[in-house]
């Protein structure tokens, strides 16, 4: 039936009834004549009212059965036939439950998901599973609808939405649709319906696909024409078995040529490997091959390939045949005999074993390490010798030593030398791509160690260079001490220097960006270059056409530039060229670069080469990384190059490294092309203006900072400037103090605090007080900040930071704040 209903039809509720009612009425007539008979002692009189009152009830019988009565508006009995035709009609597996739980409809393909059509949520025996899904339910009774996503069941996966209908919404309605899986089958399906399975049938082999229970999933054309005689047939989900004969010899034939009919040879190639002893891969010879075919299939999709046999059923021609089909398949596939020759490898083999154009290895295990060549052996000769059975083994490639790679194999029969039908995975696309995304995560956790290092650091030299400030306030020059308080100051702003570059490695930098032209910034910075590089290194620059604008800063694309020369100088000791290069790459050019990284879109690129000695390639993974160099000792901090991969990070470029040992080494970066408008850029952080003179004041400030040693400083400092304050150690003791009874005139505050951060007090406070001006003071860059902070009329003053410059801004700060209203 379409579809499993427990309905209420008005046939069904009467035809019960009528049957007991009919004794009954016999019943009451005879009854009645007694009464009668009793009462008058005439017994025509006593039979005619007996007769009459039948007569009467017939009648009425018969009208009703004419004339049903209509249902009382509101109690409508459930029409279930439109239910069937939609269920019926329906992909979806689909049930309705009412709300005593009862299973009401429910589609054919729910009977076959789920045997014995079980009422919903008892659909299984998993009662992790039931209790998922009785929650579900209630949940779709209280709100109206649920979904449940990824049900196991079976080799499906489904997804369970349930939604509450019915005229008075009293019913469950349950549907289940299936997850599609990615599968390679796919794409086998795409090999045989197109081009290349043309191109097979030309070739005189037949292809097609059989699924784990022996029905035809996709066929080339000379499949289809041979074995239907038509090209157009369409046989999706027949049995291959029905369309092959095997004689008395044991010779394979297609079914409908009965007469006349070459002998077939067929190939079996699984899609899906599983050890078993009886043939998962093989490729067999005439005898037994259509048994051997549906058995192997029943382990998974198999690959068909069938051939004419040759005049005289040679092995050696019919491994001909076999290298041509092997040649056009699009995976890599080689054939080896018994004693673990290599017979034959195929162009996409070659290309994954790292072999060049005609090369073919003597044995298997040249392809790979020596480690790992006793054991290739040891399974060549197990396949080849025996029972037919496929698996996998790990090795490594000898070109490729450091990357695993599956070596498939599977013994073969019936096709001469060849025994053992060898594959190998193309993974080195996916290899690449792991191995970048496994650097970019490592990279991103050392840019949050570095920007909390430098964050840390510019802590320490903010108490170091303001109590070196202070200290210098008491001594004039000439003093003894004078100079060794100017050393221990200088030192500390080389120390402020280094942790500027870690925060550029870690993208929280100050930027400034602007819109502009990549080969005014090279033009700009030449002179300069060539002053850095010296006169054994000659400076190339060209520049390409329909460049498109960049939003970026100038100077910290002028120190990319500069760090990437200077680093190409460094590996040309004995000199050598330099050749920087602009050029346009638009988004078509970049999806035929296929780089998994770089999305898909305009860019301007910069390339910086050298003609020295190279990058190894161990290096060439480590080379971003901060304080990494090959320098010698003292003479790199290892930050050049970690610099520049922050500031095109954080510019929303890309930068890639490309080298060859003795051919030199390339740093190309993408810029993406600038394609908006200012108008919507956020500024939440004003900057504080330019430095004045006078930096005395008046009022009081509350300084808010839970590093003990930065507090001590600042408040030593502002307190010699004329101001009153007061000090707190975090976010919730600093609005303690706001509301006290002391008016405060400025806040000053740092941004990272334990318990309450910074900007949510300032958030709290202006609540309160609206008009307040606030100073932040952080170690983390102001171009970090402002994804944090969203307060307006606030400045920012980076640590480390002089007694000189935080008695400016606070001045400053004090100055912009607006009159209150």
């Amino acid at each position: 039936m379409a579809a499993r209903v427990n309905g209420k039809q008005d046939a069904w509720l009467n035809q019960p009834q009528s049957r007991l009612a009919l004794p009954l009425l016999i019943g009451a007539a005879l009854l009645s004549a007694g009464l009668v008979l009793h009462a008058v002692g005439n017994w025509p009189l006593a039979a005619g009212f007996a007769a009459t009152i039948m007569i009467v009830a017939a009648l009425l019988s018969w009208y009703r059965h004419l004339y049903p009565p209509q249902a009382v508006a509101g109690e409508a009995v459930p029409d279930w036939t439109v239910a069937r035709a939609v269920a019926d009609a329906s992909t979806q597996a689909i049930a309705v439950t009412d709300r005593s739980g009862r299973l009401v409809c429910a589609s054919d393909l729910f009977g076959e998901w789920f045997a014995g059509f079980p009422a919903p949520p008892g659909i299984t025996g998993d009662a992790a599973l039931t209790e998922s899904l009785t929650i579900a339910a209630r949940a779709a009774w209280r709100d109206g609808d649920a979904r449940v996503e990824g049900v196991a069941q079976g080799a499906l996966r489904l997804d369970i939405d349930i939604v509450r209908t019915g005229r008075s919404e009293d019913y469950l309605f349950w549907r289940f649709t299936p997850v599609r899986q990615p599968s390679a089958l796919d794409d086998v399906n795409r090999f045989l319906t197109g081009e290349a399975g043309r191109q097979m049938g030309e070739a005189g082999i037949m292809a097609l696909m059989i699924g784990g229970e022996g029905r035809i999933r996709a066929a080339n054309g000379a499949f289809l024409l041979r074995a239907t005689g038509r090209i157009d047939a369409n046989i999706i989900g027949r049995d291959f078995a029905a369309h092959m004969r095997v004689d008395d010899k044991g010779r394979l034939f297609l079914a409908r040529e009965e007469q006349g009919g070459l002998p077939l040879r067929l190939l079996q190639v699984p899609l899906k490997r599983v050890a078993q002893p009886h043939g998962t891969a093989s490729g067999t010879g005439p005898g037994g091959a259509l048994t051997s075919a549906q058995g192997s299939a029943q382990d998974g999709p198999m690959l068909l390939l069938l051939i004419d046999e040759p005049a005289g059923g040679g092995g050696t021609s019919a491994l001909s045949y076999i290298e041509t089909l092997l040649s056009l398949l699009p995976f890599g596939l080689a054939m080896a005999d018994r004693d673990g020759r290599v017979l034959f490898v195929n162009n996409a083999f070659a290309r994954v074993a790292g072999l060049k154009a005609g090369d073919k290895p003597s044995y298997p295990g040249d392809l790979v390490v020596r480690e790992d060549q006793a054991a290739v052996a040891d399974a060549v000769r197990r396949f080849a010798v025996g029972p037919q059975m496929s698996g996998d083994i790990a090795v490594r490639m000898r070109d490729q030593p450091d990357e695993p790679i599956a070596l498939s194999l599977a013994g073969v029969r019936g096709l001469g030398e060849a025994a053992v039908l060898l594959s190998l995975k193309d993974n080195s696309e996916e290899s690449k791509l792991k191995r970048q995304v496994a650097q970019a995560t490592k990279m991103q956790a050392i840019g949050q160690l570095a920007g909390g290092v430098a964050h840390d650091f510019n802590n320490i030299l903010t108490a170091i260079i303001g109590h070196c400030d202070l200290m210098l306030m008491r001594h004039t020059p000439g003093d003894s001490d004078y100079d060794d308080i100017q050393q221990i100051k200088s030192n500390s702003n080389r120390a402020a220097g280094l942790t500027r570059q870690l925060l550029a490695f870690s993208r929280q930098q100050t930027l400034r960006p602007q819109i502009l032209q990549l080969p005014d910034i090279v033009a700009d910075v030449s002179n300069l270059l060539k002053r850095l590089l010296g006169e054994n290194v000659k400076l190339e620059v060209s520049h390409g056409r329909n460049l498109g604008a960049l939003r970026a800063d100038p100077g910290q694309l002028e120190q990319v530039i500069v760090n990437l020369a200077v680093n190409a100088r460094d590996a040309m000791p004995q000199g050598g060229t330099v050749n920087i290069q602009t050029y346009s790459v638009p988004a078509i050019k970049v999806r035929e670069m296929r780089q998994q990284i770089l999305p898909v879109g305009d860019y301007t690129a910069l390339r910086v080469s050298d003609t020295g000695l190279g990058i190894p390639p161990d290096i060439l993974a480590k080379i971003f990384e901060p304080f990494f160099t090959t320098k010698e000792l003292g003479k790199g901090t290892g930050l050049g190059l970690s610099t520049v991969y922050g500031i095109v990070k954080q510019s929303g470029g890309y930068i890639f490294a490309e080298s060859e040992l003795g051919r030199g080494a390339s740093f190309v970066i993408y810029l993406p092309v600038y394609a908006g408008s200012d108008v919507d850029q956020p500024a939440p952080v004003k900057a504080a203006p330019a430095p004045r003179a006078e930096t005395w004041g008046t009022g009081t400030i509350l300084l808010v900072e839970d590093e003990d040693m930065v507090r001590a400083v600042a408040e030593r400092a502002l307190v010699r400037q004329g101001y009153k304050v007061l000090t707190a150690n975090d976010g919730e003791q600093g609005l303690e103090v706001l509301a006290g009874d002391v008016p405060i005139d400025l806040l000053i505050s740092d941004v990272v605090m334990p318990n309450m951060d910074g900007p949510a007090m300032v958030a709290q406070a202006r609540r309160a007080f609206p008009h307040l001006p606030v100073l932040f003071m952080s170690g983390y860059a102001e171009e970090q900040l402002r994804k944090s902070i969203d307060i307006a009329n606030v400045a920012f003053l980076p640590k480390p930071f002089s007694v000189s410059q935080l008695a400016q801004a606070a001045s400053d700060a004090m100055a912009m704040a607006p009159p209150p209203a």
